[in-house]
């Protein structure tokens, strides 16, 4: 681990924290992905030889701790105190970035949002019964399709067809779809302006926008909206 040699608590701590992916990383295990999978998928474009570098590095410093799984194939990995504590770095630089820096092109992968949407979904409010909803993405290079399946209270995003009957379509501008998760359009907005179709299941249509599934930082108001508000 590289360090900048000076006895600084800033310093020290970004030693760690400053690493590329960590705070993803950190992320990730404090929604609850356990398992070495779980944390790669949420983490697009990290490989997995870093992964198995960086869970190491934390392991290390007392951030992140791993047992055998039951079955014992991989480990189960969760934060202790100390990285639940550095999690609060991470809401800090989120809520940041929500207010300061604007989404770019760049930042506009559905995949990331709907991710990141599965993990935020409020269990109580799901169907009580298995329901799949097919995701179409456009305004990307190529479409982009994924299915959520949800079974039991138990959620997954797929890549392939799950092998069930589809219950709701939903067809989404991906730049729509991510500003709507961070909070900067409305459903009604994106419904509205077609942005965001649903076709099927009327009663799943109408209940998926209450499933409470947005960005922790949704409440953030970006600083071009708000200087927007200041100045009407």
């Amino acid at each position: 681990m590289r360090t900048y040699g000076q006895y600084c608590p800033i310093a020290r701590g970004a030693e760690i924290f400053a690493e590329r992916w960590t705070p993803l990383i950190i992320r990730n295990l404090y929604l609850g992905c356990g398992s070495f999978s779980e944390i790669l998928e949420g983490a697009p474009g990290l490989s997995r030889t870093l992964l198995s570098e960086r869970l190491k590095q934390l392991e290390w410093v007392g951030v992140v701790e791993s047992n055998p799984k039951p079955d014992g194939r991989g480990r189960h990995y969760e934060l202790t105190s100390a990285g639940h504590d550095l999690f609060t770095v991470c809401q800090s630089l989120g809520e940041w970035g929500a207010h300061w820096l604007e989404i770019a092109p760049q930042h506009l992968d559905p995949f990331v949002a709907l991710w990141s949407m599965c993990k935020a979904l409020r269990r109580d409010r799901l169907p009580d019964r298995r329901v799949v909803i097919r995701f179409d993405f456009t305004g990307r290079p190529h479409r982009e399709r994924y299915w959520l399946l949800i079974e039991l209270g138990d959620t997954e995003i797929c890549k392939t067809y799950p092998g069930f009957d589809e219950d709701l379509y939903i067809t989404a501008e991906a730049e729509a779809f991510v500003k709507w998760h961070a909070g900067q359009l409305s459903w009604s907005q994106a419904t509205r302006e077609d942005r965001i179709q649903l076709d099927g299941d009327l009663s799943l249509a109408r209940a998926f926008p209450t499933w409470n599934a947005r960005s922790m930082f949704a409440h953030i108001l970006p600083i071009a909206r708000t200087a927007a508000s200041h100045a009407g």
